[in-house]
């Protein structure tokens, strides 16, 4: 018996309806379709009405009275085409790597002999290793910079007296402090308040100690007022000041308020400091030109990458197979190149997209496509032991996606057994299965009626975002991470915790107009809060930008609390934060709507290379 989806709409998105006719292998079939043949799932866009509705089946005779299948309702969403243009794919280098590379470690050198003068002075130095940072240099000289750091730490906080007492260089110093893990004093700042707190309008025009601050404060922790007042000191000063300002420091500070450095992604914060760092009268010629040379030939390797997992990916024709998911390789490879960026991770890169990919088949079929019984069927399907034997209990449509989830998890084996760490591909398969019965919970509340109290949503959130298998897939890739690294994800530290919760309120946030419904039903937790607390819409969401805030700011007392575990693993929490913080920030969906959204971080980081000039050392 073919049965009818609910009448709601689904679980997020105005979705317009589908009805199809299903025969026992639960595929659609509509006028002029091979009926004794499997078909993938019509393709969105060419419905036989503007309806979406087919002509009901006859599926038995009896005399003047034809008995019909039932028609089924699907829902899908208006997800935008891809824009990305093939020939981006296969650009040529645009630089002569044999030569750039022997470039490049000669000014590596020169650089390094300067970050390890001992007659600078600590000023100077943060200032030359903030540079470096926003230069994108600063994985060449790890270790030269961690020991610099720990020096002035151990010597300030040992002579605070001896401190520079302007507000630029405080600021500094406490951000780089905390940026690596070390336990900065916001008390540090109360010299520059008022007996009530508030920030001395002395330093008002201060522009440079200004922006100085207003960065800083991207660090703080929940329950640090003084920051939260130095920000709204700092950004309502900043903003008056704008209009006023002159090249480049205009530039600085409009780039500030719209991306706070804290939760930018390196590479493309890299790709706009570039620029602006070329128009400074104090720049550092070496600086300049070794961050020109390594920025592009990063970039060259990102786009090799990026050509070989399109070829991957266009290799199982999923655009025609299944035309109702996402078509957004791009924007996936970007999302994989945010979260582990360092040249030598080109495999959890590649691994990491192609296991994003595999969650968005899944989720874009139980959330959008599948009906609550495909869904129900076709996700514990999958948390069970995975066997090809098992694809007769899935429709055709559904049978393509398991066969990719399981010859896509074959060829992680093949390539983690290079290692002797086929335990990773199991680890990161225990995850994705998490993350399903997340999507099992959610279609059962959101489409199945069961409609769950706010707090047992966010209870939900983290394992929802898929933040801890999107680590879980960055570390397959990490040569170093044991199974006690993988065994430290599964125990969900605050620091994932809190960066899963920062993903789905911010996500809840940017998607809600879109996702809203018409059934009644709540459609995201923020439904829930409104319906739980009998909030309006506006208080609904000025909680939860209160809530997101709170998050992040956890993910910051967790980055320095946690000192001492490998920060390549914490790092990947904060970078869930960062590209969460990027598509989502300006309270609508860059991710989905990438073309106005985050299309322009990812021609920064992949596509647009920087003008180099002279290339001789």
């Amino acid at each position: 018996m073919v049965r009818e989806w609910p009448e709601v709409t689904p679980p997020q998105g105005r979705g317009r309806r589908v009805t199809l006719n299903l025969d026992a292998t639960g595929i659609g079939h509509q006028k002029g379709f091979d009926t004794h043949q499997n078909h993938s799932p019509e393709p969105i866009g060419f419905s036989p009405s503007p309806s979406r509705t087919t002509t009901p089946k006859a599926v038995s005779d009896r005399g003047d009275n034809p008995v019909f299948e039932e028609p089924i309702i699907r829902q899908t969403k208006d997800h935008p085409a891809s824009f990305w243009n093939d020939a981006l794919f296969s650009a040529p280098n645009q630089v002569d790597e044999t030569h750039t590379k022997a470039v490049i470690e000669t000014l590596k050198e020169k650089v390094r002999r300067t970050v390890m003068n001992k007659e600078s002075k600590a000023k100077d130095k943060m200032i030359l290793i903030d540079t470096i940072e926003r230069l994108g240099l600063a994985y060449h000289f790890e270790k030269e910079i961690d020991d610099q750091i720990a020096q002035i730490f151990e010597s300030e906080m040992q002579n605070e007296d001896d401190k520079d007492s302007d507000l630029f260089s405080t600021a500094l110093h406490f951000r780089l402090f905390r940026q690596h893990g070390y336990n900065a004093p916001s008390g540090v700042f109360n010299k520059f308040t008022n007996d009530d707190g508030t920030f001395k309008e002395a330093f008002s025009n201060d522009i440079k100690g200004l922006l100085s601050l207003y960065e800083a404060t991207y660090l703080r922790y929940p329950g640090e007022h003084i920051l939260k007042n130095a920000n709204l000191f700092a950004t309502r000063n900043l903003k008056q000041a704008l209009p006023l300002l002159e090249a480049p420091l205009n530039e600085k500070v409009a780039r500030a308020l719209i991306q706070p450095l804290q939760w930018g992604v390196p590479r493309v914060e890299a790709h706009y400091y570039i620029s602006i760092y070329e128009k400074e009268e104090s720049k550092n010629e070496l600086l300049l030109k070794l961050a020109k040379l390594d920025f592009n030939l990063v970039q060259n390797l990102y786009r090799e990458e990026l050509s070989e997992f399109i070829k991957w990916y266009n290799g199982w024709d999923l655009k025609s197979k299944l035309p109702y998911v996402r078509d957004w390789p791009v924007e996936i490879y970007f999302c994989a190149m945010v979260f582990i960026s360092r040249p030598r991770y080109s495999l959890g890169r590649s691994l990491t997209a192609k296991n994003i990919i595999l969650m968005a088949l899944i989720d874009d079929t139980s959330d959008c496509y599948a009906t609550l019984e495909e869904a129900k069927t076709f996700l514990e399907v999958l948390q069970e032991r995975w066997d090809i034997k098992k694809i007769g209990r899935l429709p055709h449509y559904m049978q393509i996606i398991y066969e990719v989830v399981l010859s896509t998890y074959e060829e992680f084996d093949q390539e983690l057994s290079k290692q002797g760490r086929s335990f990773a591909g199991s680890y990161a398969m225990e995850e994705l299965k998490f993350a399903i019965r997340s999507y099992l919970t959610r279609a059962k509340w959101y489409v199945g009626g069961e409609t769950p109290t706010f707090q047992e949503s966010i209870s939900n959130a983290c394992v929802d975002s898929v933040t801890p298998v999107t680590l879980s897939s960055c570390m397959m890739g990490m040569e170093f991470a044991s199974k006690e690294a993988f065994e430290w994800l599964l125990r969900r530290p605050k620091i994932v915790e809190a960066a899963g919760l920062y993903t789905r309120l911010i996500n809840d946030i940017a998607s809600y107009e879109r996702e809203q419904n018409a059934s009644g039903f709540p459609s995201s937790s923020i439904d829930c809060y409104m319906k739980d607390y009998g909030a309006s819409k506006e208080e609904a969401m000025a909680k939860f930008h209160e809530l997101a805030e709170d998050a992040w700011m956890e993910v910051n007392r967790e980055w320095v609390s946690m000192k001492g575990k490998p920060k390549e693993f914490l790092m990947l929490a904060v970078n869930a934060v960062r590209f969460s913080f990027i598509c989502y920030n300006q309270g609508t969906d860059g991710l989905t709507y990438s073309k106005t959204g985050i299309k322009k971080y990812i021609e920064a980081a992949i596509f647009n290379p920087i003008e180099i000039g002279d290339l001789t050392a």
